[in-house]
């Protein structure tokens, strides 16, 4: 299977080269850009993705519900329909720019552009190559499990910013 090859990233999300996933994941801390799509419905409820065990970065943790890489020469926007459409059949929604900051972890660094959308939960169709269960969460769920080791880090950090901005 060939490497995906990704693009490489300052700061503000001008492509400055392009690196492989394995490059990207092996601690070079090379930036590169990513989508997140959080998932929310009529109640406010947030849609959290459990990550299958046989991802290479946090398997097993309760994460956002739509992230994925940005393949070279895909551009932020068609990256997150992708996904959504990859990861839980979505399709036809309008996604809401959140807001991009830089997550750094012990094996890479990504520029995360995060977005949120309205949807109805019988259009979430869950791919159970990508992910091993979905559910709603309410806040005070979310809020109650916060550092225990439930959720991925980059989603606990990433919710207290979603939190700041929601109240």
């Amino acid at each position: 299977m060939k490497d995906e090859i990704f693009p490489l990233v300052n700061e503000l999300g001008e492509v400055v080269g392009q690196a492989t996933r394995r490059e990207c994941h092996s601690g070079s801390k090379l930036l590169h850009p990513v989508v997140h799509l959080h998932v929310r419905d009529a109640e406010g409820r947030l849609f959290l993705q459990k990550r299958s065990m046989t991802k290479d970065i946090q398997p097993g943790k309760w994460d956002t519900a739509v992230g994925g890489h940005i393949d070279f020469g895909e551009t932020v926007h068609d990256a997150l329909l992708r996904e959504a459409r990859e990861e839980l059949g979505l399709t036809g929604f309008t996604p809401e720019p959140l807001f991009s900051y830089v997550h750094e972890s012990d094996i890479e660094r990504e520029l995360v552009n995060a977005f949120t959308a309205v949807v109805d939960e019988s259009m979430i169709v869950i791919d159970p190559v990508e992910i091993d269960e979905g559910r709603f969460w309410t806040l005070p769920e979310i809020d109650a499990n916060i550092g225990k080791g439930v959720f991925t880090p980059n989603f606990e950090s990433e919710y207290l910013k979603l939190r700041a901005l929601w109240g």
